[in-house]
C-alpha cells in the first residue's frame, strides 16, 4: 500500500500502477498483539483497499500472486490470469515457516501466532478459553527468527493483561528465544538493551531462556535445548504450559521463491543499495522478504529484524528511483537503514534507536517510559489514516524523530 501510493505520487497518473493482494484487506501488524488480548478487534486495525487506492488511480488485483516469472516480465496470478509489467516492486512480507519445528503454530500445531491478525484473532479465542483455566504460559521465538519486538511486547502485554484481571498470581511466564542473551533482537543489542529488557522482565516475574532452541512442541508441552557456546554443552529443557505463542522463522513466499535466480537459498529478494533486484533491474523489493546478512555471528541461527520505519524509507527510495528511471535518469536513491522500534509493553513502552542498524552506530540508545506505549497508540491511529488518503508526507514519522531527539523540525 505505502509503496504503490508513493509511486503514484512520484509517477503522476499517465502511468498504470496496480496492486496484487493476497485478499482485499490491509491490516495494521503492529496492533495484531493488542488484538490477541481482546483490546482490539480485527475491525479496528483493518481496512478495504479497493476503494482506497481505486481514489489514487490504483488498480488492484486480489487473486494473489502464485509465480513471479522474471524472466518474461510476468506475474502469474493464482486464478491462472498473467500480468505483464514494465516495473516489478515485491513487498510481500515473508512466509511463516512453522514447518521447521514440529507441533509449532496454530495451524495443526500447539501454539499461538501474533504474525497475522487472523492468528492473533484465533490467539484471542485460544487466550479467552486459557483465562478461565489459567496456568503456565511460553512466549518466545523459534530458531532462525528475525523480528523479536512483538514476542517481547506479548510477553509484557500479557503480563499488564493478566495483573489487570488479578490472575497474574496464577500464571508462571517463560520467555525463549535463540538470541544469545535477551535484549540482543537481532541486532547485536541496541545501547542497554540487555539490562533495560532483564531488568523489566526481572519487574515483572518473567523468566527467560536466550540461547535457547525449540525443537519439538506437544500438546502443553515445549522441548527446548539451552546452547552454552562456551562450555560446549547443550541443557535441555521441557516447559509445560496451557498458552503459548512463539514467532515462527521466516522465508521467502513460495511465489517469489520459485524465481531462486533472484534469491538467496532463503527465498529473500537479493537487492543492490538502491533496493534492486541484482539479477533483474527492474524488479525492486522492501520489507521482510529482502535479504540481510545476520549483524553478527550467534550461536543459534538469529536474523536481523526490519523494522517499519526501515521499511518506509524503503520504499521512498523505490519510488524516486523508478520516477527517476522513467525520466532517463539514474536510480541512486538509497534507502536510510535505521531501525528504530516503539515496543508497547501495555502500560508502558520501550524505544529503541539504532542509527544504522548495523553497529558500529552514530546513535544508539533504548528507553522506557508511557510515552512510548502512547506514541505507538497514535502511530496506529495516523497510519491507518494513511493508508485510508494515501498521503505520502511522513508527519507522524517526522514527529517521532523530533521527539527521539533525531532530527530537528523547522
Amino acid at each position: 500500500m505505502s509503496a504503490a501510493y508513493e509511486i503514484r505520487a512520484e509517477i503522476g497518473k499517465e502511468h498504470r500502477v496496480t496492486v496484487v493482494g493476497d485478499g482485499d484487506l490491509f491490516s495494521f501488524t503492529p496492533s495484531n498483539p493488542w488484538v490477541a488480548v481482546g483490546w482490539r478487534k480485527p475491525k479496528d486495525i483493518q481496512i478495504g483497499v479497493r476503494p482506497h487506492l481505486a481514489k489514487k488511480g490504483i488498480e488492484f488485483e486480489n487473486a494473489g500472486a502464485a509465480e513471479v516469472l522474471p524472466a518474461e516480465n510476468r506475474i502469474r496470478l493464482r486464478d491462472g490470469r498473467d500480468l505483464a509489467y514494465d516495473y516489478l516492486v515485491i513487498a510481500t512480507g515473508p512466509r511463516l515457516a512453522f514447518d521447521e519445528v514440529p507441533g509449532l503454530g496454530p495451524e495443526g500445531g500447539f501454539t499461538q501466532s501474533i504474525c497475522t491478525t487472523e492468528h492473533a484473532h484465533t490467539a484471542w479465542a485460544a487466550y479467552e478459553a486459557f483465562l478461565k483455566d489459567p496456568g503456565p504460559i511460553v512466549v518466545g521465538a523459534a530458531a532462525g527468527a528475525s523480528c523479536f519486538g512483538p514476542a517481547y511486547e506479548f510477553a509484557m502485554i500479557l503480563d499488564a493483561d493478566l495483573r489487570k484481571r488479578k490472575l497474574r498470581d496464577r500464571v508462571p511466564i517463560t520467555y525463549v528465544s535463540p538470541e544469545p542473551y535477551v535484549g540482543h533482537m537481532g541486532l547485536g543489542g541496541v545501547g542497554d538493551s540487555k539490562g533495560l529488557l532483564e531488568a523489566e522482565f526481572r519487574q515483572r516475574h518473567i523468566k527467560w531462556i536466550a540461547n535457547a532452541k525449540i525443537t519439538k512442541v506437544e500438546a502443553g508441552l515445549m522441548h527446548v535445548d539451552e546452547v552454552d557456546a562456551r562450555a560446549q554443552t547443550l541443557a535441555s529443557h521441557q516447559l509445560p504450559f496451557k498458552y503459548s505463542m512463539v514467532l515462527p522463522a521466516f522465508t521467502g513466499v513460495d511465489a517469489v521463491r520459485s524465481a531462486k535466480e533472484m534469491c538467496n537459498p532463503r527465498g529473500f529478494v537479493l537487492i543492490d543499495a538502491h533496493q534492486r533486484n541484482t539479477k533483474y533491474p527492474n524488479i525492486y523489493s522492501a520489507g521482510v522478504c529482502v535479504a540481510i546478512p545476520p549483524v553478527e555471528p550467534t550461536p543459534l541461527p538469529v536474523g536481523a529484524p526490519k523494522t517499519g520505519f526501515m521499511i518506509e524509507s524503503m520504499v521512498t527510495a523505490i519510488a524516486h528511483n523508478i520516477a527517476s528511471e522513467l525520466a532517463g535518469k539514474p536510480a541512486e536513491e538509497k534507502a536510510t537503514w535505521n531501525a528504530i522500534c516503539l515496543a508497547d509493553m501495555g502500560d508502558t513502552g520501550a524505544a529503541f534507536v539504532a542509527l544504522p542498524q548495523n553497529p558500529p552506530r552514530n546513535v544508539t540508545w533504548a528507553k522506557v517510559g508511557k510515552w512510548v506505549h502512547l506514541a505507538k497508540v497514535a502511530f496506529e491511529k495516523y497510519f491507518l489514516r494513511k493508508m485510508k488518503t494515501g498521503n505520502t508526507e511522513p508527519v507522524y514519522e517526522k514527529y517521532v524523530l523530533k521527539l527521539l531527539g533525531i532530527v530537528k523540525l523547522k
